[in-house]
């Protein structure tokens, strides 16, 4: 597989599919889309790949143009040497699993066609199932063969809609994992679509978070995860601590006002003035629970009181959800079962917690409530 430049993606249009999306994806690297059903995804992909022409924008990879659209330029699929995995894998039900790859290697001579597919099939992991047909295949074995297809083109970028999706979970992990050890060999822009949140922050190098077809911010998974840039972001991310509060100025320096308690913010109230109205997130790994009986100088950071509403045991962690007087949202977070029995956690139970200073991430209202804010490397 030779090196490949990188893949940087911008198109847009009205309708009837919406679209105002713009990526990147560097020679190596994994880029993940995410968003709900409807988002655009798999559109984007298509267009990539030359199956879809967009109203507007610009594709290029390295420095060859594949669609200009001021230019009325558009390379057809086979210019663009792109590998497509489908998620249904549209493998030839005729054709046995080597015959599949064969179809991909049209640009080789006819002789050396099979020993190039037996050599995609071993790659995968496919040796001495190179005659059966997809029916006579796992959904894992199918997938290898539909991966194994897209590489033999020797692709200049990999789009990948859903590939694990139909598939049960331990083939799921397994396949990951295979892909995790294949992008050590090819060098090329990976581009995946997934719904699996956890999927996409344990493959990809970035993310691209994706609604009714427009990029809102595009990143490395834990910026994202920590730092979502607005609450509709963090609600795409399945990130649920979200609150409300006010830039207030006290005795010359500035807190966060939150109901009854005001708020050390490590980073972000300097830039705004009092009165400033802002949402704010804290991821769930900077929510500490002050032990009972054993007090320590750690609690001291933005201690807060709350009362639990909810324990759910997931083995050996546990999920708290704390409820509190002065708003009804909830602030949630996971501690090891055994420290919740430990602590005698139940609900109605009141505990006092830290949210840690570092943690909390100010989403100014002004460009955080709206449904077109963008933060874009």
């Amino acid at each position: 597989m030779v090196s490949s430049a990188s893949l940087a993606v911008s198109l847009h249009q009205a309708g009837p599919i919406p679209l105002a999306a713009e990526f990147h994806c560097a020679a190596g690297e994994l880029l993940a889309l995410v968003g709900p059903s409807g988002s655009g995804k798999t559109t984007l992909l298509r267009a990539v790949a030359g199956l879809y022409r967009p109203a507007g924008g610009r594709i290029a990879c390295g420095d060859a143009l594949w669609f200009d659209a001021g230019r009325r330029l558009s390379l057809p699929p086979q210019r663009r040497r792109v590998g497509l995995v489908f998620q249904d894998y549209a493998l030839f039900p005729h054709l046995t699993a080597l015959g599949n790859v064969m179809v991909a290697l049209g640009h080789l001579p006819p002789a050396e066609r099979r020993r190039r597919a037996e050599e995609w099939l071993t790659r995968v992991r496919l040796d001495g199932l190179a005659g059966r047909h997809p029916a006579e295949l796992s959904g894992g074995q199918r997938q290898r063969v539909a991966l194994a297809r897209a590489l033999a083109r020797n692709p200049r970028v990999l789009l990948l809609d859903e590939p694990f999706s139909a598939v049960d979970q331990v083939t799921r992990r397994r396949l990951q994992r295979e892909l995790a050890l294949l992008r050590q060999e090819i060098r090329i822009p990976i581009v995946l679509v997934t719904h699996d949140l956890d999927e996409a922050a344990a493959l990809a190098d970035r993310l691209c978070v994706l609604h009714t077809g427009r990029t809102l911010q595009e990143g490395q998974p834990e910026s994202l995860f920590r730092r979502p840039v607005s609450p509709q972001v963090a609600r795409l991310l399945d990130r649920h601590n979200v609150f409300t509060g006010e830039v207030v100025e006290e005795g010359g320096e500035r807190r966060l006002a939150w109901g009854p308690w005001r708020l050390e913010v490590a980073e972000g109230l300097a830039s705004l003035p009092p009165g400033a109205r802002v949402a704010w997130y804290l991821p769930p790994s900077d929510v500490v629970l002050h032990r009972r009986g054993r007090p320590s100088l750690g609690e001291r950071e933005n201690p807060v009181h709350a009362r639990v509403e909810e324990l759910v045991v997931l083995g050996g962690m546990t999920s708290v959800t704390l409820a509190f007087d002065h708003t009804p949202q909830r602030l949630g977070f996971e501690i090891a079962t055994h420290a919740a029995r430990r602590n005698g956690l139940a609900r109605g139970e009141a505990v006092q917690v830290s949210l840690l200073a570092a943690g909390i991430h100010l989403m100014p209202e002004t460009s955080a409530a709206g449904d077109d804010t963008r933060s874009l490397p």
